[in-house]
């Protein structure tokens, strides 16, 4: 017989959030992409941009231009306007949000070291500004990478 284990969450209306939230195609990542793909880009999808670094995935990878694109959750990621405290579990989430904070500014480091530019935008962002920045990121470094090489 299988044993019955309490709930993680505080509250079965938090573990439905929880549950509900996504890793990818988030609504903004998906209005990113398309128009992304509208301009004529191509990109790879939720993908770890070093192999070193398997569970650390960019939202968006130009893998020849070398960009990582990142659109972090206003909760998960700390952002700066957005960000909340959780009353309950403090002692769990303090840490946790922390710690998502910290490995993303590891993440950025060790992918700028490896010759990567890294773009990171909030979930709140106009998808169009986000998208015409990323295709001004992209673009002479695709055209260069063309051209033979980055020099």
């Amino acid at each position: 017989m299988a044993e019955v284990r309490a709930s993680w969450a505080s509250s079965d209306g938090t573990r439905k959030s929880m549950l509900a939230n996504r890793r990818r195609d988030t609504k903004t990542e998906l209005a990113v992409r398309r128009l992304l793909h509208a301009r004529g880009l191509r990109y790879r999808v939720d993908l770890a941009p070093l192999p070193s670094l398997r569970r650390r995935r960019a939202d968006i990878v130009f893998t020849r231009a070398k960009v990582a694109v990142f659109i972090d959750g206003c909760f998960w990621h700390g952002c700066p306007e957005h960000a909340t405290n959780p009353k309950q579990n403090a002692d769990y989430w303090g840490p946790k949000l922390a710690a998502n904070i910290a490995r993303d500014r590891n993440t950025d480091t060790q992918l700028r070291a490896a010759d990567w530019t890294v773009l990171r935008f909030w979930e709140h962002e106009d998808a169009e500004r986000v998208a015409a920045t990323i295709e001004a990121a992209v673009r002479p470094k695709s055209e260069r990478a063309e051209q033979g090489g980055d020099r």
